[in-house]
């Protein structure tokens, strides 16, 4: 099984990849993270069949259904959230297939009244969304949440797996990445040890939080499954931050690459900047006709010398050198940059034309 944590900073929310036979799910998705999620996907050959979320988040609208728009992957949340456009709504004791592997759904209200826990087929892990959190929990003073409901949910429905079960919250805002069904048994301030429902109760009515910053917005849009206000149900499939300038490929190492071809096709629009030695640029290899040799070493010294509203194509022997570049051009403030796919080798191995000019 291919399992992968995936992170977003500006909400601290961890998005879980679970992949088997060529099949995917994922756990609270991310509206922003989705073009690094697709990337992520297209580069393990998975398909990926439902985005889930363990509840109606806060502080980040959910990538699910503009997952659906770009992969028409099915949307599914608890039942008791109330949330419209999900296809699959999700009830305790629900099973949820892809290639060899399963999720079983488990009702753990209490933070919010459509809370769900996702566990493994083997119980050897569990995503655990916001009702339990490593050392922590959800707060449980909005969104129908209840002390009383989040108690019971934690302490019947998580903590009565195995001990050796690994347990993957939504949140972190101290970088801790997993727990264990064990140490939440012991360590835990709030639900472990010989805490009681009173002792949990009196604690959790007395935290006297803000709310979440971005609740107003989030909320709304995940009742919706991340669809933008407004938006028709049915659209193009095209992410709004895809750019148009070129076919492109976004990497899950976030450069966004070019094919061969396609800068071929649109040489004459973009700015190509050869970041390899001056040697190199005439090799054998050659260089992309109309290419401008500046090696990396000199390529922030000379950034203002670059047309910043065109688009750039960094190119080099083999597309390490150039996704550097694209890198450095990115922080820079530029907006259309592309890496060319593998470089002046698969260039070469094309058969697409070269020059040998000095530059």
């Amino acid at each position: 099984m291919i399992f992968r944590q995936l992170f977003d900073p500006t909400s601290s929310t961890y998005t879980y990849l679970l992949g088997d036979g060529g099949e995917a799910v994922l756990i609270d998705p991310v509206y922003e993270q989705v073009p690094r999620d697709l990337a992520l996907l297209r580069e393990l050959d998975l398909r990926l069949l439902v985005a889930l979320d363990t509840h109606v988040h806060a502080d980040h609208v959910t990538g699910a259904w503009r997952l659906h728009q770009r992969v028409g992957s099915s949307i599914a949340v608890a039942e008791a959230a109330g949330a419209s456009l999900a296809d699959r709504p999700l009830r305790h004791g629900d099973r949820i297939d892809f290639g060899s592997r399963y999720l079983t759904v488990r009702a753990t209200p209490g933070h919010t009244n459509g809370c769900l826990t996702y566990v493994l087929d083997d119980e050897s892990m569990a995503f655990t969304g916001d009702s339990l959190l490593i050392r922590g929990c959800g707060r449980t003073d909005f969104q129908g949440g209840s002390p009383q409901q989040l108690f019971a949910s934690v302490r019947e429905q998580i903590l009565t797996l195995p001990g050796t079960c690994l347990l993957y919250p939504a949140h972190d805002y101290r970088g801790i990445t997993v727990t264990s069904v064990a140490e939440e048994r012991r360590f835990n301030p709030r639900l472990g040890g010989d805490v009681d429902e009173g002792d949990f109760a009196g604690h959790m009515n007395n935290l006297n939080l803000p709310h979440p910053k971005q609740m107003a917005v989030a909320v709304p849009a995940n009742l919706r499954c991340g669809r933008p206000e407004g938006h028709a149900d049915e659209g193009s499939g095209a992410a709004p931050d895809t750019p148009a300038w070129a076919p492109l490929t976004l990497r899950f190492s976030g450069v966004w690459e070019i094919e061969p071809m396609a800068l071929l096709e649109h040489a004459d629009k973009v700015q190509i900047v050869d970041v390899r030695e001056a040697p190199e640029f005439i090799d054998r290899l050659g260089h992309v006709p109309g290419a401008r040799l500046v090696p990396l070493s000199q390529l922030v010294g000379k950034l203002d010398e670059f047309d910043r509203e065109r688009p750039v194509v960094a190119v080099c022997r083999s597309g390490v050198r150039s996704a550097q570049a694209s890198v450095l051009l990115a922080k820079a403030g530029f907006k259309q940059v592309a890496n060319l796919a593998g470089g002046m080798l698969r260039w070469k191995s094309e058969a697409l034309p070269v020059a040998q000019d000095v530059a």
